[in-house]
């Protein structure tokens, strides 16, 4: 599969470690340029920099809270500043690990969940569309969850889950709209994938074990990376308003939910 990004220029929220570092290393070895965003990680923001800058792209490195409005301007001031982006991939969002009902939520923690997993991805969208718009050409990807365009129960989840499912009509809706405008949208459903491994390629792990996943290997960062780059593809404009899972088979929902 060749990939082509040569200038383009893409924004990946939570780029600095994880599954957004791993996208952003796999684009710009396509030829795009990148605009890494985190909230907390500096340090390795500024290293994924360095990384980007020795294959020879164009790199710079944004701060923002997008759980907060005031982050989502202030990232939007950083895009404007850059001169606006063709691709966008919204990967950052909160994940509240702990498992709890919802009567147990305080709402300063549901309004978080839905601000940064869905309002932020709306709200970026909204403000970054019109350079894509005006060169008449864009790619924009959202995060999900294996199985999200299910829009099955999944206790103890239940405000992440409502928030992604959200997301999934909205995808649809908005690759519906802009598809006369050559801006293609889809969502991507990672697996479980896990720790350093959202960082690995699939050669690192092709040997490795995983009794969860039907496949029976660990996902890694690159599965997921390669189907973005594939969807960022000049080539790829048929491809619009799809919900990809890119799970190995595995199905979160049903994998975690406590009896």
């Amino acid at each position: 599969m060749f990939v082509e990004l040569k200038g383009k220029k893409a924004l990946i929220t939570g780029s600095a470690k994880g599954l957004g570092k791993r996208t952003a290393m796999e684009l710009a070895s396509k030829g795009c340029s990148i605009m890494i965003h985190y909230m907390e990680s500096e340090r390795e923001a500024l290293d994924v920099r360095r990384q980007l800058l020795k294959l020879d792209v164009d790199a710079t490195v944004v701060q923002a809270d997008i759980a907060k409005p005031e982050g989502i301007d202030k990232l939007t001031a950083g895009v404007e500043a850059w001169g606006g982006v063709d691709i966008l991939v919204n990967n950052a969002g909160p994940f509240v690990r702990e498992r709890k009902l919802f009567q147990q939520y305080d709402e300063e923690l549901i309004r978080s969940l839905v601000q940064g997993n869905l309002l932020s991805v709306m709200l970026l969208n909204h403000r970054l569309l019109p350079y894509m718009r005006e060169k008449r050409w864009g790619r924009i990807i959202h995060f999900g969850f294996g199985h999200a365009n299910e829009a099955r129960a999944w206790p103890q989840r239940a405000v992440y889950a409502a928030a992604k499912t959200a997301l999934v009509s909205f995808t649809k809706s908005l690759a519906v709209e802009e598809a006369s405008n050559g801006i293609t949208v889809n969502l991507i459903g990672p697996g479980d994938i896990k720790g350093d491994y959202k960082e690995k390629s699939i050669h690192e792990a092709i040997n490795d074990l995983d009794g969860e996943t039907p496949i029976g290997r660990p996902g890694t960062g690159e599965d997921v990376a390669r189907v973005i780059s594939f969807l960022c593809d000049e080539k790829s404009s048929y491809l619009t308003g799809n919900i990809i899972d890119v799970t190995g088979g595995f199905d979160p929902i049903r994998a975690n939910i406590v009896k």
